[in-house]
């Protein structure tokens, strides 16, 4: 078993984190063809993206796929929580993120220059953003963590992305507030990420990682 996709994207960074949590042994290989668009990785995946999880030779795509493949190949310790409603929680804000909080960067990724800067994006995507802040908000459950007192699915899905937002949008972006630094329930749960010995250090090296991407796209 192993997985195709650098770290520098998020959805790698979920699947690396949610294994780490679960206790697996997941090693990183070289895509085949060394780029998704290749013939090569191509055969292996049509949809040609990253991650993508090789299992004996078969393909399994999506981030959140393989997340689910991984609970259920190694349930000796979940990456869900216990109870129904938590596991419903926690896949609700992965979802979130997919849904709402990811195209909001593909968006922002094409503003950072001011000088080319459509200040109606902006504005639109300003505004969708905050209420991806309040849905967040919504349907966390108990905290620190997304639902409960340890991360779960739902925290490596949010995780990574709200890196990458702190160096792609709130660095570039005065308008568009941190939430993780406004108080209240993301903060709360942005604050036990770091303080977890998992989460920090995975969040950091992704962080690393896009901060890397990113300059050699501003070049």
């Amino acid at each position: 078993m192993k997985l195709y996709g650098a770290l520098a994207s998020p959805y790698v960074a979920r699947v690396l984190l949610f294994a780490k949590l679960k206790g697996v042994d997941l090693p990183q290989a070289d895509i085949p063809g060394g780029s998704p668009s290749k013939p090569e990785y191509r055969a292996f995946t049509p949809i040609g993206k990253i991650p993508s999880l090789d299992v004996d030779g078969h393909c399994i795509p999506e981030s959140e796929v393989i997340c689910e493949y991984l609970e259920d190949a190694f349930p000796e310790k979940s990456g869900l929580p216990a109870g129904a409603l938590g596991r419903a929680q926690s896949r609700t804000i992965s979802r979130i993120v997919d849904l709402y909080m990811a195209p909001i960067s593909s968006q922002l990724a094409r503003q950072i220059n001011p000088a080319n800067r459509d200040a109606e994006i902006v504005a639109t995507n300003t505004e969708a953003l905050a209420k991806v802040w309040t849905y967040l908000d919504h349907f966390m459950g108990d905290g620190p963590f997304c639902v409960g007192n340890k991360p779960t699915l739902g925290d490596c899905a949010l995780g990574p992305h709200m890196a990458m937002f702190k160096v792609l949008v709130f660095s570039n972006f005065a308008e568009i507030p941190d939430p993780t630094e406004q108080g209240g329930r993301i903060q709360t749960w942005w604050e036990a990420m770091q303080g977890h010995a998992d989460c920090k250090p995975l969040l950091d090296d992704y962080s690393a990682a896009f901060e890397k991407m990113m300059a050699y796209f501003r070049k």
